[in-house]
């Protein structure tokens, strides 16, 4: 519980009504879209980078540890408060503060929701592509923290690559301003690159000078059914190889399948290995046409069994519910999930799914797998229930497995969720000692006291469990 004196100056920075302290308040800024939860001391609000500095110089006189945060839509346990002190929600700061068309960048603040900047640059004809899927509810500032990425990553590339600049609160308090809207800039060190995936332990991001390309004019999908999964990975392989690059290549596994169509009855073939959903774009009509073709033409000479492609945007939409449909099926199945986010090379994407799978039977726990095919993050979801201490015991194991031979094929432990505390665990053994020895003297240079998101990507002490 934070003195009654510090809980007085915040709001005195940010307001009355923006500083929570009700338990009704600190369980709903408790967990986020994992399983985890700990209740924050406080709750705040602020509605600028000069109120997130004067928060932020406060906790470093108080030693307070302060949890960033934005919508809460995290899968690896990031922005819960397991050190317990204040949770600083960005989501007041949501606007946006200028679209530079000339120019083609965007300054906005980080609390703004993905989809509704990129519907605002759309208007303009400009384009905003990484799309991760809580694109509908998840912020730009936490896009930024956990460099997320999405189905469209394999042609236009991750958060990261969209990031010209942005404002930084440090931890104790000052504002760094990086980077600008200038094409070129080698200018030192890049510290704009520095935050980005940071997770919210070097800094505040609360402003992004944002990149934006041109709204691709025409897009086209196809559907393609697999009996066997080796094929849809050499399908996937061909494509490339003949200079094609799709704006994404989904793959959904047969648990997968099985579990949508449980769901939804859209007729999908349980029987099948493997279903990819493939899109072109582009601003040539003919070209993107032409492009769709030969992917249809590669997936049927590669084994595919049934290929569509859809004629118009409401078939298009029909062929991508069933990938849409994914998380809430999963509902369905299990009271809990774990959205586990792994990369391994694509060539090695059917082993995985393989390996995957007989790890799923060797627990006795379900583990659908689907994902981005094109750039190999594959999305294994451990389904449980966590009222059932076996299950919990079952789902470390399976994921410590799945990170364990994501590294053993020359994979990373995330694509694009972040480490968080969940995956902090294995850090060392996929980044090699020296790497973490690093980022803890980055850490240390940055956030002396250790008072920013404490225990998230680096080790330093702070679990889950408590411990």
């Amino acid at each position: 519980m934070l003195a009654p004196q510090i809980i007085r100056e915040l709001k005195k920075i940010v307001g009355e009504k923006n500083v929570l302290t009700s338990p009704e308040d600190l369980i709903a800024y408790s967990y986020d879209a994992t399983f985890l939860e700990h209740r924050p001391d406080a709750v705040v609000l602020p509605g600028s980078t000069e109120e997130v500095s004067e928060v932020m110089k406060v906790a470093y006189r108080e030693g307070l540890p302060v949890i960033p945060r934005g919508m809460g839509s995290g899968l690896a346990g990031g922005s819960i408060p397991f050190s317990g002190g204040v949770v600083l929600a960005l989501t007041r700061m949501n606007r946006i503060l200028e679209i530079d068309e000339e120019n083609m960048t965007a300054w906005v603040e980080a609390g703004i929701i993905t989809a509704e900047f990129q519907a605002e640059v759309e208007k303009r004809g400009l384009f905003y592509p990484p799309d991760p899927s809580s694109h509908k509810y998840s912020t730009i500032g936490g896009n930024v923290a956990c460099n997320a990425g999405g189905p469209r990553c394999l042609k236009y590339g991750v958060t990261g690559d969209y990031v010209l600049g942005m404002k930084v609160v440090l931890a104790d308090g000052r504002i760094l301003k990086t980077g600008g809207k200038v094409i070129k800039n080698v200018t030192g060190y890049n510290l704009s690159h520095l935050f980005i995936g940071t997770e919210g332990t070097l800094g505040v991001i609360t402003e992004v000078l944002l990149k934006l390309i041109s709204k691709p004019r025409y897009v086209s999908t196809a559907f393609a059914v697999f009996p066997n999964l080796e094929d849809a990975g050499r399908a996937v392989h061909r494509i490339l190889l003949a200079g094609i690059t799709p704006a994404s290549i989904e793959l959904m596994d047969q648990t997968t399948i099985g579990t949508v169509e449980e769901y939804l009855h859209l007729g999908l073939p349980t029987w099948a290995e493997a279903i990819l959903i493939l899109e072109a774009d582009g601003n040539q009509e003919e070209a993107v046409l032409r492009e769709i073709e030969a992917i249809a033409r590669i997936c049927r000479e590669n084994g595919a069994v049934e290929v569509k492609v859809a004629r118009d945007e409401a078939e298009r939409n029909s062929l991508w519910k069933a990938r849409r449909s994914v998380s809430p099926s999963l509902a369905r199945r299990a009271p809990n999930k774990l959205g586990e986010d792994i990369t391994v090379p694509r060539s090695r994407i059917p082993e995985a799914v393989r390996r995957i799978r007989e790890i799923s039977q060797k627990y006795g726990l379900p583990v659908v797998v689907f994902g981005h095919a094109g750039d190999g993050n594959l999305h294994p979801n451990i389904l449980f229930d966590k009222r059932r201490p076996e299950d919990m015991e079952k789902v470390e194991k399976i994921a410590g497995e799945i990170f364990k031979m994501a590294v053993e094929m020359g994979g990373v432990l995330s694509g694009e969720h972040g480490v968080g505390i969940l995956k902090q665990p294995y850090l060392e053994m996929a980044v090699g000692p020296v790497a973490v020895e690093i980022m803890k003297a980055i850490k240390q240079a940055l956030d002396p006291k250790g008072i920013l998101n404490p225990g998230k990507v680096v080790p330093l002490g702070v679990s889950w469990r408590g411990e």
